[in-house]
């Protein structure tokens, strides 16, 4: 019978258990890893990975047994707190020097400004739109340089235009995406690709639409 007195003591030994754990093999694993890149994802998921799942079988293996099963939901609340949240906070720090891979970000423009990022763009045949777009998942500090833009369409009866041909890392520029007035009504990708020379290794970004083509009224 699950009581109080019986529950508690023995879910906060999991979660303790738990979040030891986590910061146990985070740090041996920073000390490990020498490149500041390879494998720390893999590290920051790894401990929500183990503790998330191995702490519910534990817990229905032993759901008889509520000193053994409070122990079990104990590691599966440190698998969300601290080893989660710790994690995605390392995620996220992969991301803001480059590690994790770099994208563009495509915008809808409201009154002159950036807005809203979107993933798909319906046009009119014969109709173009003017968006916003930047080079994201880098800085000026990790990637310094300038990024070489350009559009790119999976069809020749859409073209992309950029309004500059290099950018820094996070700054704003135009992009224009126009349907020419006889492209067949279908569904194209259209895009932006980015790359950047650094160290002699060329880096790339890109960010793509879904482009939904509609027939021109009569």
């Amino acid at each position: 019978m699950y009581t109080a007195r019986s529950f508690l003591p023995t879910f906060l030994l999991g979660w303790g258990l738990g979040a030891a754990l986590t910061f146990a093999v985070r740090g041996v694993g920073g000390a490990l890893l020498t490149d500041p890149c390879e494998g720390h994802t893999i590290l920051a998921l790894l401990v929500p990975l183990l503790l998330g799942p191995g702490g519910l079988a534990f817990t229905a293996l032993h759901w008889r047994r509520p000193a053994r099963a409070a122990l079990g939901l104990g590691l599966v609340a440190a698998s969300l707190m601290p080893a989660l949240f710790v994690g995605a906070q390392d995620i996220g720090g992969l991301r803001r020097t480059g590690c994790a891979g770099g994208y563009v970000v495509i915008s809808e423009v409201v009154n002159g400004q950036r807005g809203e990022s979107i993933s798909a763009l319906a046009l009119v045949a014969g109709t173009e739109r003017t968006l916003t777009a930047r080079v994201g998942g880098y800085t000026r500090q990790t990637h310094p340089g300038l990024f070489t833009v350009s559009g790119a369409a999976s069809t020749p009866g859409v073209v992309v235009t950029t309004s500059r041909a290099q950018v820094h890392a996070g700054e704003d520029f135009t992009v224009t995406v126009r349907v020419l007035p006889n492209t067949p009504v279908n569904s194209y990708t259209a895009g932006v690709n980015a790359v950047i020379t650094q160290g002699g290794k060329r880096i790339p970004a890109s960010g793509t639409l879904e482009l939904n083509v509609r027939p021109r009224q009569p």
